[in-house]
């Protein structure tokens, strides 16, 4: 049976993601209007609802990175590219005991973000991304990051900005690490990890989610 704590989900979107996550499926590439957050159409412009996922670490900052960027239209964190083992909780993905790694399902407009600049928010949220399963000071395999493509084109997409990121560190001599595949199936996180910054975080100190904000993001609140 399914567990109790997805009933207490209120975005769309997770439901979304739940439904084919039980049939082991990803979520599609385009979604339709019922599939997002009623609060957040009016950013878009068109019914032009594009998915896609990124792994930066800690999924509770790079959420609300992606929830201030016009033109993404709606965000849901969880788990992905784990075993195949249901229902992930979180408690066993921090205990690495599933091989998920934290991630943020979005959908944006495409006429007004396009996927680069999506990779170039992952990017800026992980300091060094030629180290693996780390990202500032949380470790673990959960931390590792990666783009997840829902289509063939997106794939070549995340390819192109995996390639242009590794030539920039070069000179390190260390390359990047960051994985580039496929989705999978991506188990949304209990409800209470869902926008988890802008409820107050760990300090009871909730920070805007406002289209274009550029305030330092605090990653535990």
């Amino acid at each position: 049976s399914i567990p109790e704590f997805y009933s207490e989900l209120s975005s769309p979107l997770a439901k979304t993601a739940l439904r084919h996550a039980i049939k082991g499926n990803p979520v599609p590439q385009r979604l339709f209007d019922d599939d997002v957050d009623d609060e957040m159409k009016v950013e878009s412009k068109s019914d032009n609802f594009t998915v896609a996922t990124f792994a930066g670490g800690c999924f509770w900052g790079l959420e609300l990175a992606y929830r201030r960027e016009p033109g993404v239209i709606s965000t849901c964190v969880g788990y992905t590219q784990g075993d195949d083992a249901p229902y992930p909780t979180y408690t066993q993905v921090c205990a690495e005991e599933t091989g998920h790694t934290e991630a943020v399902l979005l959908t944006y407009d495409p006429n007004r973000v396009d996927y680069a600049k999506l990779v170039n928010i992952l990017f800026r949220r992980i300091p060094d991304p030629t180290m693996l399963n780390r990202v500032g000071r949380d470790r673990g395999t959960q931390y590792r990051t990666g783009m997840y493509a829902h289509s063939e084109q997106q794939y070549a997409e995340a390819t192109a900005e995996f390639d242009r990121e590794n030539r920039s560190w070069a000179i390190s001599g260390r390359p990047v690490v960051t994985e580039v595949r496929m989705a999978g199936a991506f188990w949304p996180a209990e409800e209470q990890h869902q926008r988890y910054l802008e409820k107050g975080g760990r300090f009871g100190r909730p920070q805007s989610a406002e289209k274009g904000n550029i305030d330092e993001i605090r990653c535990y609140g």
